[in-house]
C-alpha cells in the first residue's frame, strides 16, 4: 500500500442516472441536472450541502465551463469546481480528483456529473465528427486517422501478435448484449449472436458496426463526500474510494509506445497499490468498451489475464456471471449506452449498484470490491478507480 494514500478517505453516497438512448428534447445540461437531482435524493442531501462540482465536457453543449453552468442551473455556488476533458478517461479521473480534493480539504461534498445528447443533439455525422476532430489536424487527419481508426490499428496489431480473432471480438459484444437484456432502461436489448456481429457492415476493419459502441443521449451523477461525513449522515451503504491511478502515454497514435500494451498497466498498478489489493481480489469491473477489442486488451493490461490471452479469456466465459471477473454487467457502451465522455459514468453507476447489492437479477453475489477503468483517445489516456464496501476497509 502506498504511503500518501486516498484509501477510504471518501465515499460515494449517492448515484443517479437519466434515461439513456434516444431522449429527445433534453440538452446535455438537462440530462446532467436530472441525474444530479437523483443522486442528491439518493444520498438524502440538499443541494446547499454540495460545495464542489466536477463535470465532464459535453460535445453537444455550448458551455466550456460545464461545471459552472450546471451549478447555476441547479442554483448552487460551490467553492470547488472544474470541467475535465481527458477524453474517455474523464470519468475515472473525476472520481480520483474528487477523492483528492476531499482529502486535501478543498471540498467536503462533491457532485460528480456528466451529460450529453450525442444522439438527438447532434446528427450521427456530427457526433462522430465532434470526436474525430480532436485528432491532430496536421499529422493524423490528413492521412485518414480519425479516432475509430486508431483503435482499429491496435486491434489489427493484437490479432497479428497474439492470434486474436474477429470471433473473439464479437463474443465481447454478445456477452455485453446479454447483460443489457437484464438491465432496465438499456438502449439495446435485442438478442445478439456472433454471426450477427460478423455479418454487420464494416466500420473500419477489423471492426464491424456491432463491434462499436452506441451513440446515445444520457447523463449520470454521484455524490462523493468524506468518509467521516458519510458516517455523520448515517449512510447505510457507502461505497468507498480505495485507490486511483492514471497514465497518459501519448497524444499522437504514431508515438504510442506499444500498440498492444497501454497506460492501463501503470494506472491500474497505482490503483491496486493504493487500495492494497490485486486483480484477483476484484469482484466486479466496469471496463471501457468503446470497441470490442478494447475490452480484450484492457483485461490483459488490468491484470485479469496474461498478455495475449484476452481473446481466449473472453471466449471461455470469464467476463460474465460465474466467470473470473464479471464485466459491464449493465451492458456497457456496446449495449447500455454511450453518450460520449459521460459514458464511463454508467460503468461507475453499475459498479456502485453492484457493491450496494442493488442489482436484482443481475447481481454479482458477494460483490465487495469493484474496479472501473476509463480510457480514451486511442489509448492515450487511462484512469483506474477501485471502489469497495465497509468490509474492504
Amino acid at each position: 500500500m502506498v504511503k500518501n494514500t486516498l484509501r477510504g478517505k471518501s465515499a460515494v453516497i449517492g448515484a443517479g442516472i437519466s434515461a439513456v438512448g434516444r431522449v429527445p428534447g433534453k440538452s446535455a445540461l438537462a440530462l446532467a441536472a436530472y441525474a444530479a437531482g437523483r443522486a442528491m435524493a439518493d444520498a438524502g442531501i440538499e443541494k446547499h450541502q454540495v460545495d464542489g462540482v466536477l463535470c465532464s465536457h459535453a460535445f453537444s453543449s455550448p458551455f466550456h465551463r460545464f461545471s459552472v453552468a450546471l451549478s447555476e442551473y441547479l442554483g448552487i455556488q460551490p467553492t470547488f469546481s472544474n470541467t475535465l476533458q481527458v477524453s474517455g478517461a474523464t470519468a475515472a479521473t473525476m472520481f480520483n480528483i474528487a477523492a483528492a480534493a476531499i482529502a486535501g480539504g478543498l471540498a467536503e461534498t462533491i457532485l460528480v456529473a456528466g451529460g450529453d445528447s450525442l444522439l438527438t443533439g447532434l446528427t450521427p455525422d456530427l457526433a462522430i465528427r465532434s470526436m474525430t476532430e480532436s485528432r491532430d489536424q496536421q499529422y493524423e487527419m490528413p492521412f485518414g486517422i480519425p479516432v475509430a481508426n486508431t483503435f482499429a490499428m491496435t486491434a489489427h496489431r493484437h490479432m497479428l501478435e497474439f492470434g486474436t480473432t474477429q470471433e473473439q471480438f464479437a463474443q465481447v459484444a454478445v456477452i455485453h448484449r446479454e447483460h443489457a437484456r437484464s438491465t432496465p432502461g438499456a438502449q439495446m436489448t435485442l438478442p445478439l449472436t456472433v454471426s450477427d456481429v460478423l455479418n454487420s457492415a464494416y466500420v473500419t476493419t477489423p471492426y464491424h458496426k456491432l463491434d462499436c459502441s452506441l451513440i446515445s443521449d444520457g447523463g449520470a451523477a454521484f455524490i462523493v463526500t468524506s468518509a467521516q461525513r458519510a458516517k455523520e449522515l448515517g449512510i447505510r451503504k457507502p461505497v468507498y474510494i480505495l485507490g486511483g491511478g492514471e497514465c497518459y502515454t501519448h497524444e499522437h497514435i504514431f508515438l504510442m509506445p506499444s500498440l498492444t500494451t497501454t497506460g492501463a498497466v501503470q494506472s491500474s498498478a497505482r490503483a491496486y497499490a493504493m487500495a492494497g489489493c490485486t486483480p484477483k481480489d476484484i469482484d466486479v469491473a466496469g471496463v471501457y468498451d468503446c470497441f470490442t477489442g478494447t475490452v480484450i486488451m484492457m483485461l490483459e493490461d488490468l491484470g485479469f489475464c496474461l498478455k495475449g490471452e484476452g481473446g481466449s479469456f473472453v471466449e471461455d466465459g470469464h467476463i460474465t456471471y460465474g466467470g473470473t471477473i464479471p464485466c459491464n454487467t449493465h451492458g456497457g457502451l456496446l449495449s447500455f449506452a454511450h453518450s460520449g465522455m459521460p459514458g464511463s459514468l454508467f460503468h461507475f453507476h453499475e459498479v456502485v449498484q453492484q457493491l450496494r447489492g442493488q442489482c436484482g437479477d443481475r447481481q454479482v453475489l458477494g460483490a465487495e470490491l469493484g474496479l472501473v477503468h476509463s480510457l480514451g483517445a486511442g489509448f492515450a489516456t487511462n484512469a483506474t478507480t477501485i471502489l469497495g464496501t465497509e468490509a474492504t476497509l
